[in-house]
C-alpha cells in the first residue's frame, strides 16, 4: 500500500485526515498527472531548536528537515503500527527480549561516501548513551545497553541487560538514525552544525534560526519498504525557512512564495481551504502537551495543587478556542493514537468548584484579589514554556485565566526551544509545558522512571515497577495491563495534568504532492514532487 494511502485509509477509523492521496493528488487535490523528478520544496516552520543532529533534537520544526538525512534500521507502517524493513532486511529478537539479530541490506553508503555496515550501526549505539541532555529520547531506547557484536559487515546483535520490547519500535525513529561514523565521533555541539547520513537528501548547509537546505543525494537506492517509489527522491532540493509570524507564514503560503507550512492555526484554516490550500492533519502519539510538576520543588510536590490545576483547566474550551478543528483534547498521559492507550477522561474534568474545596482543604485561602494565600505566599505557580508552536502561548494564556478563577496565579515563563533540555535538567522550574511523540507508550518510562532522566525529579515509587514492567513485558496482553495502570498511577497522583493532544495540520499549496505523515506524524518527503 502506498504510505500517503495508508494514512488516509487509517483516517478513516480514526477521524484522521491526509487529503492529499496516489501518485496525482496535488496540494489541491487536483489531477496533476504522474509524479515527476525535479523542483524545489519550500516549506516553512515556526522555530529552529538549534542543533542539525537527528539523535539531538525533538521538536517537531527541527524534525522535519534533519529525518530526510537519515535512515533507520527499521520503520513503521503509520496505518498499522506494524515494523517494516528499511536498513534493516531481517531481524530476530530471542525470547526474553534481551537480544536482536539484524541483518542489514548490502550496498548502502553515507553521502561522504563510507560503508553503512554493521561496524557503522554499532558505533552509533555506542555513542547514543553517551549523548547529553539533548539526546534524552534516543538515550531512553537504549537503556540497559551491554553492547553490539559485530558478526559479519551485515549481521551485528545487540545486547540488552534486561528485557527491552520497545527496543524494535525504536529502531524505526528518526532519534536512532545512522550517522556516518566520522559525524558520530564529533562532540554534542560540533554534530548540532550539522552531520552526514545515508538518506534521500544531503544536508546542503544549516543556519541556525534561519534555514536547513537539503539536496536529493545521487545515486540512493535503499529506501524504506513503506516508501511509495524505489531510488532516489523526487525533489532536487527541499529548503526549511523559520518564519515564526503566523500570519507571516500562512501569507507566504497563500501567495506561492512557500509551497507548505507547519503550525496551522484555527484562524487559518477557512482563509487557506479557501485559496486552495490542503489542509493535512494527523495526531500526534506519546504524551499530550500539558503540565507536568518538578517533585522536587515547594509547590510541585504539592499534591493539592496539582490536583487543582488538573481540575481548574476547561480542556474543551482551550482546544475550540486555540487550535484547530482536528485537535482533541487529552484524555490521558497518552494521546489517543498511542499504542496502549487508555481513556481516562473521567479523571481528567473541569470541576472549579472541587479545585476550590481541594485548596480549601490544603489551607489555600483565597487572599484579597482572589489570589489564595498559605501562611503569607501567594500560590504562583510559574510556567515555563518555549514558544515553538504558534498555539501555545495563546493556549496557556487561557489556561492562565482558567486557573486564576480558581485562585491560582500561573505564571507563564518563556525560553528559547532549544534551552528547553538544559533547563530541565537543571531542575530549575516548577511546571514545565510540553509534549513529546513517539507511537510508543515506553515514552511514559523515558521521562517518568526515577532510574532514567527523570527531568521532573519524579520519587521512587510503585510507578517505577510498572513503567519497567511493561518495558520487560514480552507478553502482549501483559504490557497492556501494565500501561494501563501506569496511565492511571500518573493521572492519580497528577504528576503529569494533560491537555490537548498534538495535532500535526500542515498546509500545502496546490503545486506540492504527495507530502506524508510517518507514524509519529513527521513528515516524509522521499515521494514528494512538484508539478510546477
Amino acid at each position: 500500500m502506498k504510505r500517503g494511502c495508508a494514512v488516509a485509509a487509517l483516517a478513516t477509523t480514526a477521524a484522521l485526515t491526509l487529503s492529499a492521496c496516489g501518485s496525482g493528488s496535488g496540494g489541491a487535490g487536483a489531477d496533476a498527472g504522474p509524479p515527476r523528478p525535479g523542483g524545489t520544496l519550500t516549506f516553512a516552520v515556526s522555530s529552529d531548536q538549534g542543533c542539525a543532529d537527528p539523535q539531538q533534537v525533538t521538536s517537531n520544526d527541527s524534525v522535519y528537515s534533519v529525518r530526510q538525512i537519515v535512515d533507520s534500521l527499521t520503520d513503521q507502517d503509520p496505518a498499522t503500527g506494524d515494523i517494516k524493513p528499511w536498513l534493516a532486511t531481517s531481524w530476530k529478537v530471542n525470547a526474553d527480549a534481551t537480544s536482536y539479530d539484524f541483518t542489514l541490506r548490502p550496498g548502502v553508503t553515507f553521502s561522504d561516501g563510507t560503508t553503512l555496515d554493521a561496524n557503522a550501526v554499532k558505533a552509533n549505539l555506542d555513542r547514543v548513551p553517551k549523548i547529553g541532555a539533548r539526546g534524552s529520547l534516543p538515550k531512553g531506547y537504549l537503556s540497559g545497553y551491554q553492547g553490539t557484536t559485530v558478526t559479519s559487515p551485515t549481521t551485528f546483535t545487540v545486547r540488552f541487560a534486561q528485557p527491552n520490547v520497545q527496543f524494535l519500535q525504536a529502531t524505526s525513529t528518526y532519534s536512532l538514525g545512522i550517522l556516518a561514523p566520522s559525524s558520530v565521533a564529533k562532540t554534542d555541539d560540533e554534530r548540532c552544525t550539522g552531520v552526514i547520513g545515508s538518506g534521500p537528501f544531503v544536508l546542503e548547509s544549516y543556519t541556525k534560526n534561519d534555514s536547513t537546505v537539503l539536496t536529493k543525494r545521487a545515486g540512493y537506492d535503499w529506501g524504506s519498504s513503506l516508501f511509495t517509489h524505489p531510488g532516489e527522491a523526487y525533489l532536487d532540493r527541499a529548503e526549511f525557512r523559520v518564519v515564526p509570524e503566523s500570519g507571516v507564514r500562512t501569507g507566504s503560503l497563500q501567495s506561492g512564495e512557500v509551497d507548505a507550512i507547519a503550525s496551522i492555526g484555527p484562524q487559518d484554516e477557512a482563509p487557506l481551504s479557501g485559496a486552495g490550500v490542503d489542509l493535512p492533519a494527523r495526531a500526534n502519539p506519546g504524551l499530550p502537551f500539558g503540565i507536568a510538576f518538578n517533585q522536587a520543588s515547594p509547590l510541585g510536590s504539592d499534591p493539592a495543587v496539582r490536583e487543582a490545576v488538573s481540575l481548574g483547566i476547561n480542556r474543551p474550551e482551550v482546544v475550540s478556542a486555540v487550535f484547530t478543528s482536528q485537535t482533541k483534547p487529552a484524555t490521558s498521559v497518552l494521546a489517543s493514537s498511542t499504542p496502549e492507550y487508555v481513556d481516562n477522561s473521567a479523571l481528567l474534568g473541569f470541576d472549579a468548584a472541587r479545585a476550590g474545596t481541594v485548596l480549601d482543604a490544603a489551607g489555600w485561602r483565597a487572599g484579597p484579589d482572589g489570589i489564595r494565600v498559605k501562611n503569607g505566599q501567594r500560590l504562583t505557580v510559574p510556567i515555563t514554556f518555549a514558544n515553538n508552536l504558534s498555539t501555545v502561548k495563546p493556549a496557556l494564556e487561557l489556561i492562565q485565566q482558567q486557573l486564576r478563577a480558581v485562585g491560582i496565579d500561573a505564571q507563564l515563563k518563556e525560553i528559547q526551544i532549544s534551552d528547553a533540555p538544559v533547563v530541565q535538567q537543571s531542575g530549575d522550574f516548577t511546571a514545565f509545558w510540553g509534549n513529546l511523540t513517539r507511537a510508543d507508550p515506553d515514552i511514559l518510562r523515558s521521562q517518568y522512571w526515577t532510574g532514567g532522566t527523570n527531568f521532573y525529579r519524579v520519587k521512587p515509587g510503585p510507578l517505577d515497577a510498572l513503567l519497567t514492567g511493561q518495558a520487560a513485558a514480552t507478553d502482549p496482553a501483559q504490557r497492556t495491563a501494565l500501561v494501563d495502570q501506569a496511565q492511571k498511577s500518573m493521572i492519580t497522583q497528577r504528576l503529569n495534568v494533560p491537555v490537548v493532544e498534538l495535532t500535526t495540520t500542515l498546509g500545502v499549496g496546490p503545486a506540492a504532492h504527495d507530502v506524508a505523515f510517518d507514524a509519529s506524524s513527521r513528515i516524509q518527503l522521499h515521494d514528494t514532487w512538484k508539478s510546477e
